[in-house]
């Protein structure tokens, strides 16, 4: 996983790797969920990700909640087309920008 802060928009940067899964839960929390870790926007690249389980959406959700729920700016990129059915099956098309 590789994360970059803007600190000029304040923007957090995900960018995953083959895997969003229970796997990377303590890098996730690390680079976003932290007290310290509260940014204006996040964008989450799943460009390279060929594997999500359940864990990665509860992490999602997470991330939401941390940002402020419903006042949370927080966009989800490069999503494969298997991976956007499986957002929008969950109704996270409803809870997150989908590009």
């Amino acid at each position: 996983m590789i994360v970059h802060h803007d600190s000029e928009q304040d923007c957090i940067t995900l960018q995953l790797g083959e895997r969003f899964d229970f796997s990377v839960h303590r890098a996730f929390h690390d680079a976003c969920l932290g007290p310290a870790r509260v940014a204006r926007s996040y964008l989450i690249d799943l460009g390279e990700v060929t594997h999500m389980d359940s864990s990665a959406l509860g992490m999602l959700l997470l991330l939401r909640e941390h940002a402020g729920a419903d006042r949370a700016d927080i966009r989800i990129v490069n999503a494969g087309s298997e991976l956007r059915g499986t957002l929008r099956v969950a109704g996270f098309d409803k809870l997150f920008v989908l590009h």
